[in-house]
């Protein structure tokens, strides 16, 4: 018979393969950075110099100026070096997980005009014969350019491992508050930075949020961190509980697992803190929403440009559904309700009826079939809806004639929700921040997993995107909205 090890030995063994694991995992993504670089920059300087020699762009080459290709070796080996000693310098081979693509392209970009200004410089000064500037300058550009592709490359390979679960770091969360809760919602958002959240604790048992799974109390972290195999623990508690903090932080040190603490002043809008320095001290200082002042016009421009062009070349779409509505069910083809704007002012939304007539005053008798949490009334298989009904809700056609609420000014076409009033009265202090935006057709949480969300989840990725929005993230979740229709996950 086998001796039985102790708990501490099995533990400290399981947090030595896990992080051993993930130094393995980290050198790959390392080599694979080096090794697109390496070869980026080689073809670079081989296409470049057939430009020049062989194609003779840039100007004519005269038998006297004609240099081989071989002599261009050591200046090619030289270039591809101070290339990558130059990107190693700039931290291009420690990227963060989630950082954009574009400050990768900056990296190389800098990083590439760094090695071509040295090569220039060196080749000058030893007076070396194979030295066009013209084959120097297009390696930089195609240096700078094959480098932006193979970082995708790597990029849509560690992904797509990702999403197939290999090299997923798996998280705990510390807390249950909104910041926490926010936290855990993004990383399960962006699965492609590969993070499983495994659930959260908090100082007491509680209930599950949507989700994401209650896993205990912060005084039984080890045990879970063994049970869980967890190679991340992210600490997201109030500053004011700086003991339990260091208590968390020591623990992760002791069993060897990686922490990340996210910073408390998150809660105060990180997105809109401004940093002042006077005299050697800094001042944080709280700038404006976003959506105000000139962004404000330019959203307002995007919907009312955007909601026009949509409803003219929908126009024949929208009269097909409105005849179908009319021949498949008696009542009007349009739909009428109260619904909640900005500020809690009340409009009349519009849609294409998909129930019966007189379907709301049901919604009481179907109350204990109810499948979503909250304030919200759902149901996959709801008998009001109609046949043509339930279709245009799974392609959500039926909120189309909602490009009218856009053009009056009602309605964006990106932002929360607009509730109904009932909603609202059921709202919870932190629910009614979804109301400081005019609400839209379409939003960060549709294209995040539509009703197979929680009530709770919907509004923190409303806030997320209150906090946080830009033209860019709207034009995003434009472009994601059509793809998160036709996949029809959710949509019920």
């Amino acid at each position: 018979m086998g001796v039985a090890q102790p708990a501490e030995t099995t533990a400290a063994g399981l947090n030595l393969r896990v992080s051993g694991t993930l130094r393995v995992q980290r050198r790959l993504h390392f080599i694979s950075l080096l090794t697109g670089d390496l070869l980026s920059t080689n073809l670079a300087f081989f296409v470049a110099y057939h430009l020049r020699y062989v194609y003779e762009l840039g100007g004519d080459v005269p038998g006297e100026s004609f240099v081989a290709y071989p002599a261009y070796a050591p200046v090619q080996a030289l270039f591809v070096a101070l290339c990558l000693l130059a990107c190693q310098v700039r931290g291009g081979y420690s990227v963060p997980r989630g950082s954009s693509i574009v400050a990768e392209a900056g990296t190389l970009f800098a990083s590439s005009a760094v090695a071509t200004m040295a090569l220039f410089a060196i080749t000058s000064l030893v007076r070396y014969p194979a030295s066009s500037r013209l084959t120097f300058i297009y390696a930089w550009i195609f240096a700078f350019l094959l480098g932006i592709v193979g970082r995708a490359l790597v990029r849509a390979a560690r992904t797509y491992l990702h999403r197939s679960g290999y090299g997923a770091e798996r998280v705990i969360v510390v807390g249950n508050t909104s910041l926490s809760r926010m936290v855990m919602q993004m990383l399960a958002q962006q699965r492609h930075l590969g993070y499983q959240v495994l659930g959260f604790v908090d100082e007491a048992v509680r209930t599950d949020f949507g989700r994401f799974r209650a896993l205990g109390s912060v005084e039984q972290l080890p045990q879970i961190l063994e049970r869980t195999q967890a190679t991340r623990v992210i600490v997201a508690l109030p500053a004011a509980q700086h003991q339990q903090i260091l208590s968390v932080l020591d623990q992760c040190r002791n069993d060897g697992v990686e922490f990340s603490l996210v910073p408390d002043l998150f809660e105060l809008r990180l997105s809109h803190l401004a940093v002042e320095d006077v005299a050697g001290i800094p001042l944080f200082r709280l700038s404006e929403p976003s959506i105000t002042g000139f962004n404000r016009v330019v959203k307002r421009a995007l919907d009312v440009v955007g909601s026009g062009v949509a409803g003219a070349v929908l126009a024949p779409l929208m009269l097909l559904v409105g005849v179908a509505i009319k021949v498949d069910s008696p009542g009007p083809a349009f739909f009428r309700q109260v619904r909640l704007g900005k500020g809690g002012a009340s409009f009349v939304c519009y849609k294409f009826r998909s129930m019966r007539e007189r379907a709301e005053d049901e919604v009481a008798e179907l109350q204990t079939l109810n499948e979503a949490e909250g304030p919200l009334f759902k149901m996959r298989q709801d008998p009001r809806v109609t046949r043509v009904g339930r279709w245009i809700r799974r392609l959500s056609i039926d909120e189309l004639p909602q490009l009218w609420n856009v053009l009056r000014g009602e309605m964006s076409l990106v932002g929360p929700r607009p509730p109904i009033p009932a909603e609202v009265e059921q709202y919870e202090e932190w629910h009614r921040r979804r109301l400081e935006v005019v609400p839209g057709i379409t939003g960060l949480w549709q294209v995040s997993g539509r009703s197979q969300l929680t009530f709770d989840e919907m509004v923190m990725f409303d806030i997320y995107y209150i906090e946080n929005w830009s033209l860019g993230l709207d034009l995003q979740i434009l472009l994601r909205t059509l793809p998160a229709v036709m996949a029809t996950d959710g949509a019920f």
